[in-house]
């Protein structure tokens, strides 16, 4: 599945870190437990098929660029397809590189490792860290403040919640393990790599993007930007504290099998009904409901009419 994320987009490559971090810690704890019978074969195991899975993930990428090379940087292949003259035209405005025809060497193909990707990205797009800071893209930061906000202050929840544990980059095995409380929710350990790998691509996006494809780079590659403002409804949003009852405050969780149990006449889906509840929601609910559905009908009516929308 990685492999297919890295053959779809380049920054699947990111992903190869989930397969590291995973042989890392699990010699870490090996080691701590003294359960590793041999240091130097466990050490190799683990390398080789960290190493194996890792080269999985990257072949589809390596072979892109290979299939680009042999496009673009070997001229007289006969791979050159018949483009239309209006086409041709247009790439020789851009100065574009049209594949498989004779002309100039792409300087990218006399580098020591082409790369065509990052070539693309520096030469046309313009994507490089800080270009985008500019005084006339202040709107594309505004609208991409809301996402910025919400996976920074995930960050900061977590690590003021899990201090030694981010110390440590759960390496550590826990001495006691205490089922059944917040610390397995959303501030559990096992969510740890989930908030670094958002917090990386945050700050990558962030420096070094189109800072308006924020929402949807984040928001189609990592689950901290749906698992956080869940569990802040769930931890500020009264409503979500009782199934059907008077007293938001019994401590009855709405999520689950007792919203099965709700009155008739209402929704078993939580955000529906906070929807239906609306006046009675407190302002951070409104805030993260209104964003969501807010960023969903605006990119609806703008996209489907042709008008720049993330």
């Amino acid at each position: 599945l990685f492999a297919l994320a890295a053959a779809a987009r380049a920054n699947g490559l990111v992903n190869a870190g989930f397969v590291l971090y995973s042989r890392a810690r699990r010699f870490a704890l090996q080691l701590q437990a003294g359960s590793a019978p041999s240091l130097w074969k466990q050490l190799l195991s683990l390398a080789s098929s960290a190493a194996l899975m890792c080269a999985g993930i990257f072949l589809p990428f390596v072979l892109f660029q290979c299939y680009a090379y042999v496009r673009f940087c070997s001229p007289g292949t006969g791979l050159a397809p018949s483009v239309p003259e209006p086409l041709l035209q247009l790439a020789r405005d851009k100065g574009y590189r049209v594949a498989g025809m004779a002309g100039a060497e792409p300087p990218w193909c006399s580098q020591r490792f082409p790369v065509v990707y990052s070539y693309v990205q520096d030469t046309y797009w313009n994507v490089g860290f800080l270009r985008y800071f500019e005084l006339r893209q202040i709107p594309n930061f505004l609208l991409a403040l809301p996402v910025t906000l919400l996976c920074s202050w995930a960050a900061w929840t977590y690590v003021s919640t899990n201090p030694r544990h981010c110390l440590t980059l759960g390496l550590e095995r826990r001495k006691t393990e205490e089922r059944g409380k917040a610390r397995d929710g959303f501030c559990g350990p096992a969510a740890f790599v989930y908030v670094v790998h958002s917090t990386a691509l945050l700050l990558f996006g962030f420096s070094c993007m189109h800072v308006q494809v924020l929402t949807r780079f984040l928001g189609s590659s990592s689950p901290i930007l749906y698992w956080f403002p869940a569990y802040l409804l769930q931890e500020h949003e009264p409503l979500l504290w009782s199934a059907g009852t008077d007293n938001p405050k019994s401590g009855k969780p709405l999520l689950g099998k007792s919203a099965s149990r709700c009155e008739k006449g209402t929704s078993d889906n939580p955000v529906v009904r906070l929807l239906l509840n609306w006046r009675s929601l407190t302002p951070l609910s409104k805030s993260i409901l209104g964003f969501f559905l807010g960023y969903w009908l605006l990119g609806l009516i703008l996209h489907c009419n042709f008008f720049p929308w993330t």
